[in-house]
């Protein structure tokens, strides 16, 4: 009876351990006598025990932090920078026959990857052009992965932290940019008014009128501003001929100029 029990006991371990539920993420790497045999799953798959001994494998995407590298720029700065990568399994036998610890591996490579990648770059690129640091990474991881059996799908640069002489070093840089583009805004500004005042004097000097209207705008200004400056307007009519009678007089002094006599 005991015997009995015993075997029963066996039996009932046996198909228990035979049979596996894989989820629909999973994927089981079953092998038979050591050697690979073929990927299983997902639902319910029958192992033989002794015989046959199964690996689970997640399909889902993992997300990894790849943890804060030093990294010298190309343009000798030296900055600390972590990101993070988004991979998934795509092909479970490589994933564990190929290699033996496949998020470990990943891991270096990603932290590798980013420091020889960042490495031929200045500083102003990491800052300015991540989506192409990004993307370059995220091709280089992909290419060397692709015999493991991974899939890189995504890699972000997440932060960039530089020294605190070099933050005020390029908060200088900064205010000087913008002092160069502000001189050059009020330059640019003084050549087309320049521009405008010129049209507006020769408007100005084929119209006597409009100078007259120009005129007497300008009292209405400066009328208005509670001044207690009294003007007298002067008709141009009257100014020129005197001008002329003047001009007449200089050139007659100008043609018969007196002679020095001495006593």
């Amino acid at each position: 009876m005991d015997i009995l029990l015993i075997i029963l006991s066996i039996a009932v371990l046996f198909f228990a351990s035979a049979f596996k539920v894989l989820r629909e993420y999973e994927r089981g790497v079953v092998f038979q006598l050591g050697r690979f045999w073929k990927v299983k799953g997902p639902g319910l798959i029958i192992i033989v025990p002794v015989i046959q001994t199964m690996v689970r494998v997640d399909l889902r995407t993992i997300v990894m932090d790849v943890p804060s590298q030093d990294v010298i720029s190309r343009d000798n700065v030296s900055v600390k920078v972590n990101a993070v990568i988004y991979f998934r399994v795509i092909n479970p036998e490589r994933a564990i026959i190929q290699v033996e610890d496949y998020d470990a591996a990943t891991s270096q490579l990603a932290q590798t990857t980013l420091r020889s990648v960042l490495g031929q770059h200045e500083l102003d690129e990491m800052l300015a052009s991540r989506d192409k640091l990004n993307n370059d990474i995220q091709k280089i991881l992909d290419e060397q992965t692709e015999a493991w059996g991974i899939k890189v799908a995504n890699v972000e640069i997440k932060h960039v932290d530089i020294n605190e002489s070099m933050i005020r070093a390029i908060a200088k840089q900064a205010e000087a940019e913008r002092e160069r583009r502000a001189k050059i805004i009020h330059a640019e500004g003084e050549l087309q008014a320049s521009h405008h005042l010129l049209e507006a004097s020769q408007v100005l000097v084929k119209e006597p009128q409009a100078l007259q209207l120009r005129y007497l705008q300008t009292l209405t200004e400066i009328a208005g501003e509670k001044s207690s400056t009294i003007v007298f307007p002067l008709p141009m009519e009257i100014i020129a001929p005197l001008q002329r009678i003047i001009e007449k007089h200089a050139n007659q002094q100008d043609n018969n100029p007196k002679k020095d006599t001495n006593v």
